[in-house]
């Protein structure tokens, strides 16, 4: 489910905590693994990076492999451990506990005889719904019911602060009802044999539950007509990052006279949601248009849009033709994936996407001790500390601006590790032997869990992520900076490292989400987590000179021969990691002020250099070129290689640690550097 704005960092990582520096007892870094050959004055990312990606293949069930990736994997089987554990002891586990939930989640997913002799006869039931809608009207509600029932599809329902209001949760309608990554695949000619590929991906899902195939084929014709019809109405994910596209609210009675063939009034008498005032209807023309296809498609087309999106949504939880064929275009044709993940780790993934926080609950009790929650704490006050002083200097911004600026990093809210109250799972049923049924019933509950909240004050201490997830956030509606467990594990910090270390890795990722207060949407967000403007017209127009520059220099890198990083798409994440790096640096030099012995050489490297040298180790990384492209059009993230080097390239201080020159490919030029915060 859409989480309304939420900033985060997308790529996995790990560490233990402690913000009192330990002179290193053993290699925090490898200095072995530098490629000597690489100027870093030339190429910063392969003179840190280049031999480990040439050691490191991408493993065959992924689609990418880096430092984020192996932190996965480190949580992963850390996940294993504890769901292995909790299925065998299941028995013996106190009825209805966590762990009994888990463990047979977990053992009714692995029972790979029980999924394979059971088909697609999960499905039967909603497959014979469908195939009973006759009208408008049957369509419209089985959309109510279908949501009811946690099956968000043709759009996304979730509550989230009002925009105007944060202290309130209220509803949010959000765009849809796509099988392809953007609404772009569905009408640029670079991506016409893709299309032509899932419209044969339609025809063999329908194939698989008896279709036949000169019926599959024009079926799947007519889905890829839908679908193409609904991305017309769609926004790209770049229109996606404004939040005057995020928020749209209207009263039930006016969502009805704009959608008069869909009733928003009966949608949310079926969610049992506690609609007030109103909601959001967040992107006004692509709800029109559904209001139009209700009208306008015939039930048959809206029959066999809907049937192949419940068996392909279903296909990962069911027998191995589903699942393979799944697998066979999501992730091999359309991101070059060579094999499919091992059994364990795709019922994992089904597990912490209904029950993550559940598992969340195990997690932190086997890997994350309380007290590592004041270590953290440190170090995010101390970058913080230093945060404040970068505002409070800046030189082309004005007091007043400046003054809201502190306001809003005032009322910053830090949350490390995982929750101070775990969710209560009473009232979900979980069984030890039916899988997608589980599946079902954790998806529904979760969605209830998500409803129950619209109409009831915003929680600043409620958790977007689980602790097991190796990432990191900001949240613009209640001002949170949030560091779930799992990413809190070297290279991003190591008690064991040298100040330099800790602040290159772990420190720029929490001067990252800091700065996402003041990224181009953030900064559009006030202290109390309203989108409410702050800033003097002539503040925001320098700010906007600043950030442009900074969407000129992503814009002009070619991962892909022909495909350019979108530097508009990616301003957010840029303007960050600028913002995160800087901020983090500073807090290292106050740190080696305040402790002199730890400003030394390590492995013949200052701990500048060794500061630089880390944040570029925690983005190194290599990706399969479908993946790629797939991240180039949706993902607000550039691609690791130039997070390496995009936000250093810009900094005095990187240019004199290393002793490069201008003219060197990691000096950009006085007109073309870039200094926002």
């Amino acid at each position: 489910m859409r989480k309304l704005f939420n900033r985060s960092l997308s790529l996995a990582i790990c560490a233990a905590l402690s913000t009192t520096a330990i002179a290193a007892t053993q290699a925090s870094f490898d200095v072995n693994e530098l490629d000597k050959k690489i100027s870093p004055c030339a190429d910063f990312n392969g003179f840190v990076n280049a031999k480990w990606v040439a050691a490191n293949p991408i493993p065959a069930d992924r689609t990418r492999w880096g430092a984020f990736d192996q932190l996965r994997e480190h949580s992963l089987q850390t996940q294993r451990d504890i769901a292995e554990a909790a299925a065998r002891d299941a028995s013996k586990a106190k009825a209805g506990s966590v762990e009994q939930k888990i463990g047979w989640f977990y053992r009714s997913g692995m029972a790979e005889g029980t999924v394979e002799k059971a088909a697609y006869s999960p499905i039967k039931a909603e497959l014979a719904k469908i195939d009973a809608l006759k009208s408008s009207a049957d369509i419209a509600g089985y959309i109510n019911d279908s949501f009811s029932r946690g099956q968000n599809g043709l759009f996304s329902m979730s509550a989230g602060a009002d925009f105007k209001n944060s202290k309130i949760q209220i509803a949010y309608a959000f765009q849809g009802g796509l099988g392809l990554p953007t609404s772009e695949y569905y009408s640029k000619p670079d991506y016409a044999e893709l299309r032509t590929a899932y419209q044969a991906h339609i025809a063999k899902v329908l194939e698989l539950t008896g279709t036949n195939a000169a019926d599959a084929k024009k079926d799947a014709e007519q889905v890829l007509a839908f679908e193409t019809r609904l991305a017309k109405a769609s926004l790209v994910p770049v229109e996606l990052r404004k939040p005057e596209n995020q928020y749209h609210f209207v009263s039930l009675a006016d969502a009805d006279k704009a959608t008069p063939n869909f009733s928003w009034t009966k949608f949310f008498a079926a969610q049992k949601a506690n609609i007030q005032g109103g909601f959001s209807l967040s992107q006004p023309t692509f709800f029109a248009e559904i209001d139009k296809m209700l009208a306008d498609v015939p039930a048959a087309q809206w029959r066999t849009y809907l049937r192949f999106h419940a068996i392909d949504s279903a296909s990962p939880y069911l027998s191995k033709p589903f699942a393979e064929e799944h697998f066979a275009f999501n992730g091999k044709t359309l991101n070059g994936q060579k094999q499919q993940e091992p059994r364990w780790k795709r019922v994992l993934g089904a597990v912490n996407e209904t029950m993550g926080m559940a598992l969340g609950e195990l997690y932190v009790a086997k890997a994350f001790p309380p007290e590592s929650k004041q270590r953290a704490m440190e170090l995010v006050n101390n970058v913080s500390a230093a945060l404040k002083v970068r505002i409070e200097k800046l030189d082309w911004m004005s007091d007043a601006t400046k003054q809201k600026a502190i306001e809003k990093w005032s009322t910053f809210l830090p949350k490390i590790g995982y929750p101070d109250k775990w969710r209560d799972w009473a009232g979900v049923t979980i069984t030890p032997d039916n899988y997608y049924g589980n599946v079902l019933a954790a998806t529904q509950f979760d969605y209830d869990y998500e409803i129950a909240k619209i109409g009831k004050p915003t929680d600043r201490l409620e958790w977007g992520m689980t602790p097991q997830t190796v990432n990191a956030y900001y949240n613009p509606t209640d001002n949170t900076i949030n560091f779930p467990a799992a990413i809190l594990q070297p290279p991003f910090f190591d008690a064991k490292a040298d100040d330099a270390i800790n602040y290159g890795g772990i420190g720029a990722v929490i001067g990252h989400e800091a700065t996402h207060g003041y990224d181009d949407e953030g900064s559009q967000f006030d202290a109390q987590g309203n989108n409410a403007n702050w800033w003097t017209k002539d503040d925001r127009e320098k700010f906007e000179a600043r950030t442009a520059k900074l969407v000129a220099q992503f814009n002009d890198y070619e991962p892909l021969p022909g495909k350019h990083v979108n530097g508009q798409l990616t301003l957010g994440e840029n303007i960050a990691d600028l913002g995160g790096i800087n901020v983090s640096y500073d807090a290292l030099q106050m740190a080696l002020k305040k402790n002199p012995a730890e400003n030394k050489q390590i492995d013949g490297y200052t701990p500048d250099q060794r500061f630089f040298m880390n944040f570029a180790r925690i983005w190194r990384g290599s990706i399969l070129p479908k993946r790629q492209e797939v991240l180039l059009n949706a993902d607000p993230h550039s691609p690791t290689q130039y997070r390496a080097i995009g936000a250093p390239s810009n900094m005095p201080a990187f240019a004199e640690s290393f002793s490069c020159k201008a003219g060197d490919a990691m000096v950009r030029n006085e007109a073309k550097q870039v200094k926002i915060w």
